[in-house]
């Protein structure tokens, strides 16, 4: 298998050394620069450092160059822009000390991070094509994005760059670019995993943390590293599994899913059509359209950032959080709860776990979600279009699985399993049972310092 775990053991077995390993995730870098995937990296010297410092731990990871996300848990001596040059010129670069401890929990297992994937701007998109640049491009189509906002990281890893990357999900963030490079994700349960303490809960609780990879076990194995509560939700002998396949949705994510459904039914599971919830998803889309709108406006004013050095669509946007008063702001909590516990009714009423495509269609050409412009309300109906009720698991907490289901017309097709809270080891473990049965996915590229 062609994975972060692979080459842990490749190391470990002396079979590539760690300087050689760094050399060869500078090489890709370098290569590969038309995906735009990467946005900051260590030097070189310091590169190798952190990997020889990685492969001593003896983690499961040990020695395994990782991307961070430029956005989210902070890592050291790595200055985030959260797709900004404006934030990057403000915001400093951690030393260990101010290191977020996800990041961590990842160099404890041997994770080395040794650079900043590419984001759009603010995280605003379901594509990576933050302003300032560098655009983030699909490996297996560059004329199309590989999507956002933790685009730049799955790009990076379909392509090759690295065998892992840090990602994040507040309304679909780690699971869309996932289903459209090809890969595995997890966006954990609220408070599943280890935050903060610089980066937490600055999305009132969206928002969670994991990665991205080319295997189940790699995702499993970082789970288990940064998971933060030992007990979790179980499931039944035979689950319930519902099939949720929205109205819109193409034929070849629909077939996606359905492959998906009947390997589950091999292994034991019931499966039931279920009508997926899209009137609640555009609600649910449209309340974290106005939190994402008041955690700008606060971040940018406390930054002291003007309107001239962020795009128009920041700009509306942010002054559309300016507006929202105290009280609209305290409403919201309510609001979210009052969501939260129909998204739990609708999605458990009648099974234990939902199926359903991650996309509504292929993922779209570069310049889907351009910035030049004032329509925000236009912008946040294209991210529901392409990802409809992505926002679900996010606001209700729940854990959901990405789950990469072939290639259709030479593009990758993605599948999520959405369960109850805390139920991620054991949708993990059931996603095992069927995982050697899934479509083997032609990454476009070897990972770099793997040896053949």
């Amino acid at each position: 298998m062609t994975d972060a775990t692979a080459l842990a053991q490749a190391i470990a077995g002396g079979r590539v050394s760690p300087r050689d390993v760094a050399g060869a995730v500078c090489d890709a870098v370098a290569a590969r620069e038309n995906l735009g995937a990467v946005v900051a990296m260590l030097s070189p010297q310091a590169m190798c450092a952190a990997v020889e410092e990685g492969a001593a731990t003896g983690g499961p990871f040990a020695g395994v160059p990782m991307l961070a996300k430029d956005l989210g848990a902070p890592a050291a001596d790595l200055r985030q822009g959260v797709g900004s040059e404006a934030l990057r010129l403000r915001l400093p670069a951690p030393d260990r000390e101010g290191e977020g401890r996800l990041m961590k929990a990842f160099r404890k297992g041997g994770l080395a991070p040794v650079g900043l994937s590419t984001v759009p701007e603010f995280g605003f998109a379901l594509s990576s094509e933050p302003p300032a640049g560098p655009v983030a491009r699909n490996p297996f189509d560059p004329a199309r994005t590989p999507g956002g906002s933790s685009g730049g990281a799955a790009a990076a890893v379909a392509g090759g760059i690295v065998a892992i990357a840090h990602g994040t999900d507040a309304a679909g963030s780690i699971r869309v670019p996932a289903a459209a490079c090809g890969l595995w994700g997890l966006k954990p349960s609220r408070g599943a995993e280890v935050a903060g303490p610089i980066f937490a809960n600055h999305l009132m609780g969206i928002a969670s943390e994991g990665v991205l990879a080319r295997s189940l076990r790699d995702v499993a194995a970082a789970f288990e590293l940064t998971r933060a509560t030992r007990a979790g939700a179980t499931l039944p002998e035979r689950p319930r599994v519902g099939l949720a396949i929205p109205a819109d949705t193409g034929v070849e994510e629909a077939e996606a899913a359905f492959a998906v459904a009947s390997l589950l039914q091999k292994v034991g599971c019931e499966i039931t059509d279920i009508p997926a919830p899209e009137t609640l998803g555009q609600d649910v889309h449209r309340l974290i359209g106005q939190i994402l709108a008041v955690s700008l406006a606060t971040g940018l004013d406390a930054l002291g950032v003007p309107d001239r050095e962020i795009s128009k669509l920041a700009a509306a946007n942010r002054a559309r959080g300016r507006a929202l008063s105290g009280t609209e702001v305290f409403a919201l909590t309510n609001r979210m709860a009052e969501l939260a516990d129909m998204t739990r009714a609708a999605l458990f009423a009648d099974c234990d776990l939902v199926v359903m495509p991650i996309l509504s269609s292929a993922p779209p050409p570069i310049g889907h979600f351009p910035t030049d412009h004032t329509d925000i309300d236009t912008h946040l109906e294209r991210m529901e279009v392409m990802a409809p009720c992505a926002a679900l698991a996010n606001l209700a907490g729940l854990p959901a699985l990405a789950v990469p289901a072939g290639v259709r017309n030479g593009l990758p097709r993605g599948v999520q399993i959405i369960g109850p809270a805390h139920s991620e080891r054991a949708i993990l473990a059931l996603a095992a049972r069927v995982a050697a049965d899934l479509p083997v996915i032609p990454y476009p590229h070897p990972v770099a310092g793997l040896p053949a």
